[in-house]
C-alpha cells in the first residue's frame, strides 16, 4: 500500500471521518473557496457520510446539509445535516418535497461513484450517466451564482460534459486533489457561477 493513502486513511481515522474522501473536499474548498457559513449544501452520493461532514462544518450551524445516497449509513451527523437514503435517479415524491422544503442550495455536491466492473468504458460511460443525472438536479436545485462540485471519471465523454458546464456556469475547472489515489480515473469539476435556467437547454 502507498504511503500517502495511509496517511489519509489514518487521518481520516484520527479525525473521526468515516472516509479519507472528504480530504478531496478539503482540497477542492481550500483551492476555489466553495462554502461559506450559512450556506445550504446538497451532497448526492453522500454515503457514508465524510463530505456532509465536512460541508457541515463549514457552513456551520446557521448552514444546512442534506445528504442523499442509495445505500444506507451508521454515521452520526450534527443537527445541521439531514441524510436520506435515497435512489437519485428514481426520487420518491417524498424526496421532491423535501427538496423543494430544504433548498434551493447554494452549493450542489456530486461524489457519485458507479459500481465499478474493471471494464474501462463501462466504467466510464457509467459515470457519466451519473454525472448527467447530477447535473439535471443541479440545474434544478441552485440558486442563481451557486456552485456545482462533481466527480466524473475520464474518458471521452469528458469534453462534451465540460462544455454543458461551461454553458450553465461562469467559471468551470478541472482539478485532482492530492488526496486522490494515482490510479484513479477520477477527476473534479467545480462549476462556480450558476447562470440559472437556460431557455432551451
Amino acid at each position: 500500500m502507498k504511503t500517502y493513502r495511509d496517511h489519509y486513511f489514518l487521518k481520516a481515522k484520527r479525525e473521526r471521518y468515516p472516509a479519507r474522501s472528504v480530504y478531496k473536499l478539503k482540497e477542492i474548498d481550500a483551492r476555489f473557496h466553495i462554502f461559506r457559513k450559512g450556506m445550504r449544501v446538497l451532497d448526492l452520493g453522500a454515503a457514508p457520510g465524510s463530505w456532509s461532514l465536512g460541508a457541515a462544518a463549514k457552513v456551520g450551524a446557521e448552514g444546512f446539509v442534506l445528504g442523499l445516497d442509495i445505500q444506507d449509513t451508521e454515521t452520526s451527523f450534527p443537527d445541521n445535516v439531514r441524510f436520506c437514503r435515497e435512489d437519485v435517479f428514481a426520487r420518491s415524491p417524498e424526496c421532491e418535497l423535501l427538496l423543494r422544503e430544504t433548498g434551493p442550495f447554494h452549493v450542489v455536491l456530486s461524489d457519485m461513484a458507479p459500481g465499478t466492473t474493471g471494464h474501462r468504458s463501462t466504467d466510464q460511460a457509467r459515470s457519466a450517466a451519473l454525472c448527467e443525472e447530477a447535473l439535471a438536479l443541479a440545474l434544478a436545485s441552485l440558486i442563481k451564482g451557486g456552485s456545482f462540485v462533481v466527480k466524473i471519471f475520464m474518458g471521452p465523454d469528458v469534453p462534451a460534459y465540460a462544455g454543458l458546464l461551461r454553458r450553465h456556469f461562469s467559471a468551470v475547472k478541472s482539478f485532482k486533489p492530492l488526496s486522490s489515489r494515482s490510479e484513479s480515473m477520477e477527476t473534479f469539476y467545480i462549476a462556480r457561477g450558476f447562470k440559472g435556467i437556460i431557455s432551451g437547454r
